[in-house]
């Protein structure tokens, strides 16, 4: 467990954490589309999306997932895998043993408390905790590439850009 800045603590999650990602993800999606970006994930909430929850709950039981707390509330959670999603070939392999971020998403109520920061750096510390030297993500790469430039702030470097359908995505790579 970890004590973060601003009171975050960061603990492993499980199956019981499914509906608290979910909350956060369908917010995500309210946050984005309130801002005018209905392309990043669309205008459904994430919950109702064909296979939303199964993919949530496949996190919660097959994946390594985090959750982030401020005084015992999720406020945020992050997905580790061993490499990107099988459902995502566009996307070059490693060609190396690696961790990968499959899910980072946060609380906008808490947002500027450092959630993704800490969730990120958790991966970091995971990854050395493995023994393994690369820690990747991918994201939406569209916009005015916000989201590309909040990875890059922590410490991540772009490598591969790809297209999913008319979907602009960016790996990026970071040394552990």
């Amino acid at each position: 467990m970890n004590d973060i800045a601003h009171g975050i603590r960061i603990r492993p999650g499980g199956p019981e954490d499914v509906p608290a990602v979910l909350d956060m993800l369908d917010a995500a999606v309210a946050w984005m589309n309130a801002r005018g970006n209905t392309e990043q994930w669309g205008t459904i909430p994430y919950s109702q999306t064909p296979g939303g929850v199964e993919r949530v709950q496949g996190y919660a039981t097959e994946n390594s997932p985090y959750l982030a707390e401020l005084d015992g509330v999720p406020v945020g959670a992050l997905v580790l895998d061993t490499g990107p999603s099988p459902k995502m070939p566009m996307i070059p392999p490693a060609g190396e043993p690696e961790r990968y971020v499959r899910l980072l998403v946060s609380d906008r109520r808490y947002a500027g408390l450092g959630v993704g920061a800490a969730l990120l750096a958790r991966a970091v510390e995971e990854t050395r905790r493995a023994g393994v030297e690369l820690l990747r993500v991918d994201c939406w790469a569209g916009g005015t590439g916000e989201l590309v430039a909040y990875y890059e702030r922590n410490g991540f470097t772009r490598t591969d850009p790809f297209l999913s359908g008319s979907w602009p995505g960016q790996v990026l790579a970071q040394r552990v």
